[in-house]
């Protein structure tokens, strides 16, 4: 993953919890970085320690810290970091939701290196559908939720999302039912 990510985890932290915290974990997580380059491609095991150490030192599931992190990434990293990108990619949520793949090509421009996941609404009523998510990472389900209810509050359209296929249980990918 980008430094991005880790750099809105440490964000996130610091923000709610302090620097002591955001410290504490790193020390956890034996993430010896000072400060995540933005741009830069880090490996994915370094977000899966941090949140696992966050899990610790929170004593907080590690899916209720990814859930947090994905509204958080929408509402101050994406909102905060990205304005022209995120207001391209849908006023409504379920416009926004059926961009999803045109937005990633875009934020690929800007980071080359970019592995991001793939999704596709299906069963699209007039207030749900249904958010098919491919992706090679695991266990990312809580924070696609998060993302979603974090679209949902930016676009005024509060929803409620829920996993109703899992790779986690044997699925091909994560299938999230959508309503608001």
């Amino acid at each position: 993953m980008y430094g991005m990510v880790n750099k809105s985890v440490e964000s996130m932290v610091r923000s709610l919890h302090g620097d002591a915290v955001w410290e504490d974990i790193k020390a956890r997580a034996g993430v010896t970085t000072i400060s995540f380059v933005s741009n830069e491609p880090y490996d994915d095991e370094i977000t899966y320690k941090l949140v696992g150490a966050a899990s610790e030192v929170l004593k907080a599931p590690a899916e209720q810290i990814l859930e947090a992190f994905g509204e958080y990434w929408v509402l101050e990293t994406a909102r905060g970091s990205y304005p022209d990108l995120m207001a391209a990619t849908g006023q409504t949520l379920p416009v926004f939701l059926m961009n999803l793949n045109k937005l990633h090509v875009r934020v690929g421009m800007i980071f080359p290196k970019l592995q991001p996941p793939s999704f596709v609404c299906t069963d699209v009523q007039e207030k749900s559908l249904r958010l098919h998510h491919h992706t090679h990472r695991g266990g990312l389900a809580p924070f696609t939720i998060g993302l979603v209810k974090g679209l949902g509050k930016l676009l005024g359209t509060p929803a409620t999302v829920s996993l109703v296929e899992s790779r986690e249980k044997g699925a091909d990918h994560d299938v999230f039912a959508v309503s608001w």
